[in-house]
């Protein structure tokens, strides 16, 4: 129904942002990593997801797409709703997220308010099954040379393509983010993270 809203931001009180389009002020549940991308008074936009439910209406806003589609991944995990989502997406970011997925870093998920153990191995168990669905071969690590990489960098490829394809990004558009980067030599962290700035270009 909403694909984002642009407005000025009229005020900021936790989890919560109220955007001002035209008149009308829209709540929306939201991050701490939102709300320190927003300032009061000025020009703010936020993608939106809502929440309808029996007896349910929400609006939820994030700064940048990576993080609309990380929390629509957390909520399509069993037992994780909205409030989980926020907590999450609110003690890291979604690069942090998809860190956590690849790694199976429990602790980084447990570091939110209201994330247990079970939770957080539930998140990590689900979203990298649903990643490895997603990836299933058809992308290209060949670094762009033309043949295929050495099986020990094609596996870090590959963790870095499912740790990028957790934030939303179809299989076409990691292979390209990827393509040319030296996977022999650079940290899985430093891959993901050059991968993540190409895709911005895209």
């Amino acid at each position: 129904m909403f694909y984002y809203l642009e407005g000025t931001v009229a005020e900021l009180l936790p989890y919560l942002a109220v955007i001002d389009c035209g008149g009308v002020g829209y709540a929306c549940k939201t991050t701490n990593n939102t709300l320190s991308a927003l300032k009061k008074g000025q020009k703010g936009k936020l993608y939106t997801h809502l929440n309808v439910g029996d007896g349910i209406f929400e609006l939820y806003g994030f700064a940048t797409q990576r993080e609309l589609n990380s929390f629509r991944l957390l909520i399509g995990v069993s037992g994780v709703g909205p409030k989980a989502a926020l907590a999450i997406l609110s003690v890291g970011t979604p690069e942090t997220l998809a860190m956590a997925i690849v790694t199976g870093d429990e602790k980084s998920l447990t570091a939110a308010p209201g994330i247990g153990k079970k939770i957080a191995q539930r998140i990590i168990l689900e979203l990298k099954d649903k990643m490895a669905k997603e990836t299933g071969g058809s992308l290209d690590f060949s670094g762009g040379k033309g043949g295929p990489a050495p099986a020990m960098f094609a596996s870090k490829a590959a963790e870095a393509a499912q740790a990028l394809a957790v934030l939303g990004y179809t299989s076409q558009e990691v292979s390209a983010a990827l393509k040319g980067l030296d996977v022999e030599h650079l940290p899985l962290e430093e891959i993901v993270r050059q991968g993540l700035k190409r895709m911005a270009k895209l």
